[in-house]
């Protein structure tokens, strides 16, 4: 394969000059593909509607409320299509330069990512590892031109850092063994947006809606399992909140919670005199929290233990917490689970523990995330220099509670569904640290393709 000439000598730092084994074929990264950067796009060319704009906040995130649409039509290099690789090359070293696969819909690539296409003897598969193992001379490249924040990998550094590629069987062999897992974890990820649907969709039709309350109260079958049915009244009474199922009550959560409190943001000095020694514990701020209330782990920082265990005591997190997001971006709801522990959060997340065996977790998670129950709290945000909402605010926050002696037996449908969707989290947790495990040994030659497919193939 034709490539560039190698960088020169002078240049060849760990960050330019990762390790490969011998045997594989040298050749500069920026030789091994064609990079194509995206547009600066300009107000004028967007409209309500036509195909998204896709940025920086998209590759990560996914299509959202704040993605921009256009109707014009651009070179056919930018046009980003499901399955194409891309590469964001500046931003915040540690959260924004990576490298993604677009799962979205068709759009129109915006600056600061490179839409990558492998040249010919270069599994496409594989060079999304290669770049996925580069990651830390990415970072380190980026962090040294950082500015206000921000950094960069440029062609020029492309074009100086040198890759390696061993033959195709062997490519596809490497890329066969990490795509394994990662296919298994989209795979939870897609069962997962089904699950957690059907939860919702439940939810909202038995707690919000009141159907199977309706549907008896009118004489009509619920169409639910008898011993379900039986546990929903067949009328209704009135409340401060409206017309709500006979036998139900208005409550508000200070009333079912055993505890509403939020944590707490540690000084610098707590943690630069903590010792050398101490373990690092997660520790969970807002931006890893994910709108749909998953834990996004790559987003978790840490604090030292005896800072975990001395002045942050007060907001140690324990599994079940319900955790819900109150200054900056408000409204992200999750609940709290073993995984993650031990762990802490900070002061712009409150804390919410349900009184153990009186409400399911789940319920209140659910509960929160209900557009009423949001519109109540989000009236009484303060905006002061970050918009915030007090604790005060959610212990009054009104909600409808079945009898508290059903609640359980009621929601136990849809608490399945949740705990199957958990489980896939998990499932999903430990296989991406398989795969960050594996996957620098693999391209390193510390490791063959056959000492890791066991492992795999016992896991997957």
């Amino acid at each position: 394969m034709a490539g560039e000439a190698l960088p020169s000598a002078g240049t060849k730092s760990w960050l330019y000059h990762p390790v490969f084994p011998e045997h594989w074929e040298r050749r500069t990264l920026y030789s091994l593909a064609q990079w194509v950067n995206g547009l600066a796009f300009r107000d004028i060319q967007f409209s309500p509607t036509g195909k998204p704009v896709i940025k920086i906040a998209e590759i990560k995130g996914g299509i959202s409320g704040q993605t921009k649409f256009t109707e014009q039509v651009f070179d056919e290099s930018v046009h980003v299509r499901a399955g194409d690789l891309l590469f964001s090359w500046s931003g915040q070293p540690e959260t924004s330069i990576d490298v993604f696969w677009w799962r979205g819909s068709d759009g129109w690539l915006n600056q600061h990512s490179f839409r990558v296409t492998p040249v010919g003897g270069v599994d496409p598969t594989f060079f999304y590892y290669l770049l996925r193992y580069l990651k830390p001379s990415f970072v380190g490249i980026a962090r040294n031109k950082q500015t206000t924040g921000l950094g960069h990998v440029t062609k020029r550094d492309l074009e100086n850092i040198e890759a390696a590629y061993p033959p195709l069987p062997e490519q596809r062999a490497i890329a066969h063994v990490l795509g394994t897992l990662d296919d298994k974890i989209e795979l939870n990820r897609r069962m997962n947006e089904t699950l957690e649907a059907m939860a919702r969709a439940i939810f909202k039709s038995w707690f919000v809606d009141f159907d199977p309350v309706r549907a008896k109260s009118e004489g009509r079958d619920p169409g639910l399992p008898k011993k379900i049915a039986d546990l929903f009244p067949n009328c209704f009474e009135d409340s401060e909140s409206g017309e709500i199922p006979w036998g139900w009550r208005v409550r508000g959560l200070a009333q079912v919670t055993a505890q509403i409190t939020k944590g707490t943001t540690p000084t610098e000095t707590d943690v630069c005199n903590a010792p050398a020694s101490d373990a690092q514990i997660n520790y969970l701020r807002v931006n890893a929290i994910a709108e749909d209330g998953s834990i996004l782990y790559d987003k978790l920082t840490s604090i030292p233990e005896t800072v975990h265990n001395g002045v942050l005591k007060r907001s140690i997190l324990r599994a079940n917490d319900v955790v819900y997001t109150i200054a900056g971006t408000i409204g992200r709801v999750g609940a709290v689970e073993d995984d993650l522990l031990p762990a802490n959060t900070n002061q712009a997340v409150a804390i919410i523990r349900p009184k153990p065996g009186l409400i399911p977790p789940g319920f209140l998670v659910l509960t929160m995330r209900q557009q009423a129950f949001q519109e109540e709290l989000h009236s009484n945000i303060v905006h002061a220099v970050q918009a915030n909402l007090s604790l005060g605010m959610i212990s009054r926050a009104n909600a409808v509670f079945p009898s508290l002696d059903s609640l359980e037996k009621i929601f136990k449908p849809i608490e399945d569904l949740l705990r199957k969707a958990s489980a896939n989290r998990r499932e999903c947790h430990t296989l991406a640290a398989l795969r960050d495990a594996v996957l620098p040994k693999l391209i390193s030659g510390e490791l063959r393709v056959k000492d890791v497919e066991r492992v795999v193939e016992e896991r997957v």
